[in-house]
C-alpha cells in the first residue's frame, strides 16, 4: 500500500520517479495526485479529423493507413542524418500527418491499422495539416488504452506535462498511486464539507483523475479548490486568533499631545474618512491587545498624515513609532515629510524645539558610520519617538527602548515574516498598521492580508484636482512633439514634471526596445528640453546623491526630474504637474495609476501623458486606456484584477502562498474565497488549537512552514 507521503519512487520506480521530480518538482505520492488535470476530453466530443483547424488542440482516435521514414543530411551535425517519420492516420472522416522527428522507433510502434489516440496541436506543412511529435496511446484490440479503463469510463484527463513526461505518462503513474493509496485522512472536516456537499478527499482524487462523467470532475474541483482557500484562511483565522491572545500595552490618546497640537497646526481639514479611519486606529491602540491592521486607500487620500497622527498617539503614550519603507529614496521622503509636517514638534533637544517635542530619526543601510551611530543611539534611548527607515531597521543589532507601533508602508514588497521580524524581537508585541499604495481587491485583501483588519480610505482631501491622462502613440512625431511643448509650458508657468523611464541603461545586454534613462536624460537636455534644469533619479545612484536630488526637485531647482520608478510611491512635491511616461505599457495598471498620482497634488491640476509604441487594437492598448479613462483607483483594480496573471497578482513577496494555490484563483474565485473565510473564522472560534481536527492542524502546520522556508530563503 501507498501513503501519501511515499517517495515516488517507491511507487512507479527510480527512472520515472526522476524525471517527474525533474519536470515538476513532485517528490512524494501527495504531490502527484495534486498534479491535477487541466482540462478533460470526453470521447463523444473527439475531434473529427475533417473538421480540424490550424492551432486547435485536437485529441483524435484514428487508425494508422500509412508508415513513412525519411533520412536526410543534419543540419546541426554536419556528416550525419536525421530522420523524419510520417504517419497518415484517419477515422473515416478525414486524414491528417502525425510527424515525428529523429524517432524512428515510431515505426514498429505504430504499424499499419494501429489504432490510438493522437493527441497535439494542429498545424500546417506544404499545404496540409499535420500533427508534429503528438501523444500518443495504442488501444488494444478490445477498444480499450493499454492498463487504462478511459475508453469505458469515457473522459479523457489532459494534465500540464513535458516534452520528457506526456499526459498519458503522468495518467498512468497516478492510476498506479491510486490504485495502491492508504485510506486517506481529510483536511476537510465532515460538518464543513457537508454544508457544501463536497465529496471526502478519497472520492475526490477518484473523481478529479479518473472522472465517469463531468459532474464527477466538476465536483473534485470546487471540492480541492474550497479546500486550498480554506487553509490558507484556517492560517489566517488563527495568526488573528492569535494576535488576540497576545498581550500588548494599551496606546491612549493624550489630551493637548503631539497629537492633538499637530491636529490644530494642518493647514486642511480632516476628510470624514480620515477620521473615522483615525477613529478605528485610535480605538485599536487603546487595546491591551495588538493592532493588527491594513489602511488603503485611493491615491492622494491621505495614508500618511493618518499613519502619522497614530504614530504620535503612541509617542505621546511614552512609546516609539517605526515607519517601514520598502526603499531609501521613500524612506528618505517620508523622513523629510515627517519633519517637515511637524516643524518644532520633531526638534527635541534642539533650538527652537518645542515643549514636550520628539526627534525624528532616519535608518537606512546606506548611511555614513556617524550618522548610522547617531540614530542607532537615538534609537536605542528613546529619544527619538519616531523612527524611519527601511529593512535595515530589521537588522538584529537594532534596539528599542519601547516600541509600540510599526506602521508598514507595504505596496506588496514585504512579506508576513517581514512584518512580523520587528514585532516578535519586543517583549510585548507592538501595535501594526500595513499601508498599501494603492486600493487593493477584496480578493487579494483577503489572500495576501488575511490576517489584518482592513479600513478604507475613498474620498480625497478638498481642494485637490483631477488628473487627465492621454495615451500618446511614440510613432506620431507631431504628437510626440506636442508632448515636450506641453513640458514646457508648465514649466514657463512656474511648475515642474516628472519623466518616467523603465530602466536606466548602461546594463550588459542591453535591451533596445525600451528607452534608457541616462539616453532620455542625455537627449532631453540637450534637444526638446534644452535650457530647462533637467536633473535624473535613479536607484544605482549613492544615497546622498538621490537624496540631494530629491531635495533639489522639492524645493524647486529642478524643472524636470527623470527618473525610473523609484519616485512611485510617496513622493510629494505639490508644484509637480505633468508626468510623461516613456515605454509605458511596460508598466501595470495599479503601477501606473500610482505613478501619476505624483502630479495634481497641489492647487493645480494634473497631467499624465502615457508614450507607448503599442498598437491601438493591442491588449497593452487597452490597460493603457482603461487608466485614462478613470482616476478611480478601485475600479482599475478590478480591471487590474482581471488582466493579469495569478502570480503576478500575489507577487513573489507571496510565494509560500502562490505555490500552495493549484486550482484557486484569486482573480475568478471571490465567493469560494469569502466562503471559506466564513468557515475557518467559525471553526478556530470553536477550537483554537485545531485539538479535535489533526488532520487539518497537520495541513496548516506544512502550509506556514512552507511560507517560512521560502521567506528564509529570500532574506
Amino acid at each position: 500500500m501507498t501513503s501519501p507521503q511515499d517517495r515516488l519512487r517507491n511507487v512507479v520506480g527510480d527512472r520515472t520517479a526522476k524525471k517527474l521530480e525533474s519536470a515538476f518538482d513532485m517528490t512524494t505520492a501527495d504531490d502527484l495526485l495534486r498534479h491535477y488535470p487541466r482540462r478533460y476530453v470526453a470521447l463523444g466530443q473527439l475531434s473529427d479529423l475533417s473538421e480540424l483547424q490550424v492551432g486547435q488542440y485536437a485529441t483524435v482516435l484514428a487508425r494508422v493507413s500509412e508508415v513513412k521514414t525519411h533520412t536526410y543530411p543534419s543540419r546541426r551535425r554536419p556528416g550525419k542524418r536525421d530522420s523524419r517519420t510520417e504517419v497518415v492516420i484517419t477515422d473515416g472522416t478525414g486524414r491528417l500527418t502525425a510527424t515525428f522527428f529523429n524517432q524512428t522507433w515510431r515505426g514498429e510502434q505504430l504499424k499499419f491499422d494501429t489504432v490510438g489516440l493522437f493527441a497535439g496541436t494542429v498545424g500546417e506543412f506544404r499545404g496540409s495539416l499535420q500533427l508534429t511529435h503528438p501523444l500518443f496511446e495504442a488501444l488494444e484490440s478490445d477498444g480499450e488504452p493499454a492498463g487504462t479503463s478511459r475508453i469505458a469510463r469515457g473522459i479523457i484527463p489532459i494534465y500540464p506535462a513535458t516534452a520528457a513526461v506526456d499526459s498519458f505518462a503522468l495518467e498512468k503513474c497516478v492510476a498506479m498511486v491510486l490504485d495502491t493509496i492508504d485510506p486517506l485522512d481529510d483536511p476537510l472536516p465532515p460538518s464543513v464539507r457537508t454544508d457544501r456537499n463536497l465529496p471526502d478527499i478519497a472520492t475526490a482524487f477518484e473523481f478529479i483523475h479518473r472522472p465517469r462523467s463531468a459532474e464527477q470532475w466538476q465536483s473534485a474541483r470546487d471540492r480541492f479548490r474550497f479546500e486550498e482557500a480554506f487553509l490558507l484562511q484556517t492560517v489566517f483565522a488563527r495568526r488573528r486568533a492569535a494576535l488576540e491572545h497576545d498581550p500588548a500595552v494599551a496606546r491612549p490618546p493624550r489630551a493637548g499631545g503631539l497629537r492633538d497640537r499637530f491636529a490644530e497646526r494642518l493647514p486642511f481639514d480632516l476628510t470624514a474618512g480620515q477620521r473615522s479611519v483615525l477613529d478605528e486606529i485610535s480605538r485599536d491602540l487603546e487595546r491591551t491587545h495588538p493592532m493588527h491592521r491594513l489602511l488603503q486607500g485611493e491615491v492622494g487620500s491621505g495614508k500618511t498624515v493618518v499613519a502619522l497622527l497614530a504614530m504620535l498617539q503612541v509617542v505621546d503614550a511614552g512609546a516609539q513609532a517605526v515607519l517601514l519603507a520598502p526603499t531609501e529614496v521613500l524612506a528618505a521622503q517620508h523622513y523629510r515629510a515627517v519633519t517637515s509636517l511637524l516643524g518644532d514638534l520633531a526638534q527635541s533637544g534642539m533650538l527652537g524645539g518645542a515643549d514636550g517635542a520628539t526627534r525624528v530619526q532616519l535608518l537606512t543601510g546606506s548611511m555614513g558610520a556617524k550618522a548610522r551611530n547617531a540614530s542607532l543611539l537615538d534609537i536605542a534611548s528613546g529619544a527619538a519617538g519616531i523612527v524611519v527607515g527601511t529593512h535595515a531597521l530589521l537588522q538584529e543589532h537594532v534596539q528599542f527602548a519601547d516600541l509600540g507601533l510599526v506602521v508598514v508602508d507595504e505596496q506588496h514588497r514585504f512579506g508576513v515574516e517581514q512584518r512580523a521580524a520587528l514585532a516578535d524581537r519586543s517583549e510585548v508585541r507592538p501595535h501594526t498598521l500595513v499601508m498599501t499604495a494603492t486600493p487593493i481587491p477584496r480578493t487579494v485583501a483577503m489572500t495576501v492580508f488575511g490576517d489584518l483588519e482592513t479600513s478604507t480610505l475613498r474620498e480625497l482631501p478638498a481642494g485637490r484636482k483631477e488628473i487627465q491622462t492621454t495615451v500618446v502613440p511614440d510613432g506620431r512625431q507631431a504628437w510626440v512633439d506636442r508632448v515636450w511643448e506641453r513640458v514646457r509650458e508648465e514649466v514657463a508657468r512656474g511648475r515642474q514634471a516628472y519623466v518616467v523611464v523603465s530602466r536606466i541603461g548602461g546594463e550588459d545586454g542591453t535591451e533596445s526596445d525600451r528607452k534608457a534613462l541616462l539616453d532620455v536624460f542625455a537627449e532631453l537636455s540637450a534637444g526638446p528640453l534644452v535650457g530647462l534644469r533637467v536633473g535624473m533619479l535613479h536607484g544605482r545612484m549613492a544615497s546622498d546623491e538621490k537624496d540631494a536630488t530629491m531635495t533639489a526637485f522639492a524645493a524647486g531647482e529642478l524643472d524636470v526630474l527623470v527618473a525610473t520608478t523609484v519616485i512611485e510611491v510617496g513622493v510629494d512635491v505639490p508644484n509637480a504637474t505633468v508626468m510623461v511616461v516613456m515605454d509605458a505599457e511596460r508598466f501595470g495598471i495599479s503601477q501606473l495609476h500610482q505613478l501619476r498620482g505624483r502630479v495634481g497634488r497641489g492647487s493645480e491640476p494634473g497631467l499624465c501623458l502615457l508614450m507607448t509604441s503599442s498598437a491601438e487594437d493591442t491588449p497593452a492598448w487597452e490597460r493603457l486606456s482603461a487608466v485614462a479613462s478613470t482616476t478611480d483607483g478601485f475600479e482599475l483594480s478590478s480591471v487590474d484584477l482581471e488582466l493579469r496573471h495569478e502570480g503576478d497578482v500575489l507577487g513573489t513577496r507571496q510565494s509560500g502562498i502562490r505555490s500552495s494555490l493549484r486550482l484557486l484563483s484569486v482573480v475568478r474565485d471571490e465567493e469560494v474565497i469569502a466562503d471559506a473565510r466564513v468557515a475557518a473564522l467559525q471553526l478556530i472560534a470553536d477550537d483554537p488549537e485545531l485539538a479535535d481536527h489533526p488532520t487539518l492542524a497537520a495541513a496548516v502546520h506544512e502550509l506556514e512552514a512552507t511560507e517560512q522556508a521560502e521567506f528564509m530563503e529570500r532574506t
